[in-house]
């Protein structure tokens, strides 16, 4: 997946390329540190840009609550470890918009 969010400081887009799991019709995404710019970025401004292969959207991006939502976290930490062998870290919902 390519992730497109808008830089906190600079309003410039900035683009990353990162693991995906898909669960209950939205994108999860995993950051292995919760001061990850890309993070900080979404904290800011919550709109993103997603391509997966031929698919491109507009989304809404969130941090997945670990405490109110631990079901949520837990299931799609477990399919990233499925998927990739790792997922560990923060958890991250993108949603279109």
């Amino acid at each position: 997946m390519y992730l497109t969010t808008t830089g906190r400081k600079s309003g410039s887009p900035r683009e990353i390329e990162i693991w995906f799991t898909r669960h209950s019709g939205c994108f999860y995404v995993i950051a292995e540190h919760r001061h990850s710019h890309w993070v900080q970025n979404i904290a800011a401004d919550a709109k993103v840009t997603v391509r997966v292969g031929e698919e491109k959207f507009a989304g809404k991006a969130r941090v997945v609550d670990q405490t109110t939502e631990p079901e949520m976290n837990a299931a799609v930490q477990e399919l990233s470890r499925k998927k990739y062998g790792w997922g560990e870290g923060l958890v991250v919902e993108i949603r279109r918009e």
